[in-house]
């Protein structure tokens, strides 16, 4: 969780208990380099304790895109897959604050889109956690469920 890492292939990356925050998979095919960060916040702007750069939306996709480029990386090249922001409890109202599952996903995609990243694949909000590999040889993402399932992206 509030982590990121890159890797070249062979190597798989994971993040394990996606409720409402969101992985997100970055991917240079023609390097097989891929990079996830498994995000918590929309925004580190709504946060005084914000220097866990890699939990919030904003921070979080700069920094993975810094380190694939600084890595090899081409930013034309780089393509994105998410998962996860799901609304794991319920409330009463229409709170928005209470929506973090969305909010992520919005945020991660308004910030992949400021990048000009293109979102080729998502599995996104639902009511339920999932847990995410991303295989760096083939750039399948595959998403393991409890109660719904398994898919690849």
């Amino acid at each position: 969780m509030a982590d990121l890492k890159i890797a070249f292939s062979p190597q798989i990356l994971t993040t394990l208990g996606l409720g409402s925050c969101v992985g997100v998979v970055l991917y240079d095919p023609f390097i097989k380099l891929g990079g996830m960060a498994h995000i918590m916040l929309p925004s580190s702007k709504q946060i005084k304790n914000n220097s866990n750069k890699a939990k919030f939306a904003d921070t979080a996709i700069d920094m993975l895109v810094e380190k694939m480029l600084d890595a090899g990386a081409v930013k034309t090249r780089l393509i994105s897959k998410i998962a996860g922001g799901a609304q794991m409890f319920s409330f009463k109202g229409n709170n928005e604050i209470m929506k973090i599952g969305e909010r992520n996903v919005r945020a991660v995609k308004e910030h992949l889109a400021r990048h000009s990243i293109k979102l080729v694949a998502e599995d996104v909000e639902g009511k339920y956690g999932r847990t995410i590999e991303f295989f760096t040889e083939t750039g399948v993402l595959k998403i393991r469920t409890i109660g719904h399932g398994y898919k690849e992206l």
